[in-house]
């Protein structure tokens, strides 16, 4: 019984070793969550005004321009899958892999062959695991990207994407990423980056401006083609970092809610075994004071006969 009693007690010691571990990961994560927040919160007025000047330079230009121009027989896309390099985060990755799946498979059922660019040490390991061919891959920056990184895989799949050759161009670019709404609720989202859709300046700003406000005219120098040029790569880029800005923040929510998950388990544990290991106390001491009164017994009867 006494062995019990010490096993039972090493399990309530390893429990809760795991426990204060869990409890540092989920408070670590909440920490991460408001800066990821405010790194996303701080990208969204750049990523609109630089919508917006596209959406002016399109409609005061030439709409032809290759990056808006959807092809009218596509046969390759890049799929850009943005997972996480660490685990410990529930279904955070995996929900992403299998949206990225499905999109393999859209894309096939049209007749357009997938080319893959991932990030993330599990998108990774899952693709080579199954020997699927990677064109780039990146990782050991997912809890935290910088611009750097979305330029990176940016000019990679805008190379592929202005390349005319068959072998290794792409008509069009798909990206796959976990869309933070709020700390208790994030969804995965494909985005199709390009060719993208603008919609005409004259009716965006129409429908912001007051009532009877005029609609500003522009004037581009040295073309509004030439705009675009500068304008689309950038923006690509920023719609990458965006999205693992969102991806980040899901991550660290996605992990906080696993590890308090957990940590919540873990003290479900530490009860049900602190509750056994006092039956098999109880138990040992029950099964003692029988032992003293038997042998108390014992003696007195031996004393009467005697």
């Amino acid at each position: 019984m006494g062995a019990q009693l010490r096993v039972y007690r090493r399990r309530i010691k390893s429990v809760k070793a795991t426990k204060k571990i869990t409890k540092a990961m989920e408070l670590i994560a909440s920490s991460r969550i408001v800066k990821a927040q405010q790194r996303v919160d701080a990208s969204l007025p750049y990523t609109q005004e630089l919508l917006r000047a596209i959406s002016s330079a399109v409609s005061n230009g030439s709409s032809s321009h290759p990056l808006v121009t959807p092809n009218d027989s596509p046969k390759r896309a890049a799929v850009i899958l943005l997972t996480a390099d660490r685990g410990l985060a529930g279904a955070y990755s995996s929900a992403v892999i299998k949206e990225g799946e499905a999109l393999n498979a859209l894309l096939r059922e049209r007749g357009i062959t997938p080319t893959h660019y991932l990030v993330g040490r599990k998108s990774v390991a899952y693709y080579k695991f199954r020997e699927r061919a990677i064109v780039k891959s990146l990782t050991g920056f997912t809890d935290q990207p910088t611009y750097e990184n979305a330029k990176e895989i940016g000019e990679a799949v805008l190379e592929a994407f202005l390349n005319d050759s068959e072998s290794a161009g792409v008509d069009e670019i798909h990206i796959v990423y976990t869309h933070f709404l709020n700390m208790a609720v994030q969804e995965v989202r494909v985005r199709q980056l390009l060719p993208i859709e603008v919609v005409e300046a004259t009716t965006a700003q129409a429908s912001e401006e007051p009532k009877g406000a005029a609609v500003p005219l522009y004037d581009f120098e040295p073309s509004a083609e030439a705009v675009l040029d500068a304008l689309l790569p950038r923006y690509v880029e920023n719609i990458i970092y965006t999205s693992m800005l969102l991806g980040a923040a899901s991550e660290h929510a996605a992990r906080r809610r696993a590890m308090k998950s957990a940590s919540d388990n873990a003290e479900e544990l530490i009860k049900d075994l602190s509750r056994r290991a006092n039956q098999a106390r109880q138990a040992e001491i029950t099964q003692e004071i029988s032992e003293i009164v038997g042998g108390a017994d014992a003696l007195s009867s031996a004393s009467s006969g005697s």
